[in-house]
């Protein structure tokens, strides 16, 4: 579904932040990338969307060549591509509610979403996406009165409204503590499941990246250096990827937890759908 030929990324300055990347991503297969700090895992990412540029070589979303594109086609074209930041990008002013609508920018233009006038259709789905990912007492709530998994929730709702075919996502569990981060990760997974989405997540936490990915690729200095399952990420690739250490020691994975799911209140959404809807005062 996604190939990158010969990717490079070099910047103004001389320094190569990518050098001659090969991948290809299937539909539906989540995979992580892991890597030092400086490797290349952000700027990869953001090259397959081109919030930054690529330098050099060819990335293909299906049948579309996005290094090609420009102006309304590469609006159009990063429909098809949900985001979800580290730093969560969220209005913070702005309601829940809101936050998850601004996932229709791409498609109902600025104007439309400046004046809250999102189609019916948009606002139904994002009330189904927020009881999804466990926010549906909080729509009506600012996003600076939220927690980072909270916030990250958020952010996850807002990318799906986009109905997209890839999700990309970066470090989406480093402002998080270890169960928020494996719970955020649990979501994404089983939300790409549900819906044959394929993924690329830049994640630093090697163990969550084995319990929660299909396939995991290692990046050092801009490079490839592994590509496999994350039964094969030995301590010896480990020590190729990131230098030497005491791999062996690095603590297995906690067992399965349940996530404290909070409670429904309906009668809100009864409420503040016809507002939305048709952009009336709120």
């Amino acid at each position: 579904m996604l190939t990158l030929s010969g990717v490079g990324k070099r910047y103004p300055t001389g320094d190569r932040a990518l050098t001659d990347i090969e991948l290809t991503l299937p539909k539906g297969q989540v995979m992580a990338l892991i890597g030092p700090s400086g490797a290349g895992k952000s700027t990869l990412i953001r090259c397959v969307n081109r919030l930054v540029e690529p330098t050099q070589g060819s990335i293909r979303l299906e049948d579309i060549e996005l290094t090609k594109l420009s102006g309304q086609k590469l609006r159009h074209a990063r429909r098809s591509m949900g985001m979800i930041f580290q730093e969560y990008a969220l209005v913070d002013r702005l309601t829940v509610m809101e936050n998850v609508l601004s996932g229709q920018l791409g498609y109902v233009g600025f104007w439309r979403s400046f004046l809250r006038r999102y189609p019916q259709e948009a606002v139904v789905e994002a009330f189904r996406l927020l009881e999804r990912v466990g926010l549906p007492h909080a729509l009506d709530k600012r996003a600076d009165a939220l927690s980072g998994g909270q916030r990250q929730r958020v952010g996850i709702a807002r990318a799906l409204l986009q109905s997209p075919k890839l999700l990309l996502v970066d470090e989406p569990t480093a402002s998080l503590d270890p169960k928020t981060s494996r719970q955020i990760m649990r979501l994404i997974r089983e939300l790409c499941a549900e819906r044959d989405l394929a993924a690329i997540i830049n994640i630093h936490d090697v163990a969550l990246a084995k319990q929660f990915a299909d396939r995991i690729v290692g990046l050092r200095a801009g490079e490839i250096v592994f590509d496999g399952q994350p039964s094969e990420l030995t301590s010896e690739i480990l020590t190729t990827i990131y230098g030497e250490e005491d791999w062996d020691t690095t603590p297995e994975p906690m067992e399965e937890d349940e996530e404290e799911q909070p409670a429904v209140v309906r009668s809100t959404s009864h409420e503040v759908m016809p507002a939305l809807a048709t952009g009336g005062a709120r």
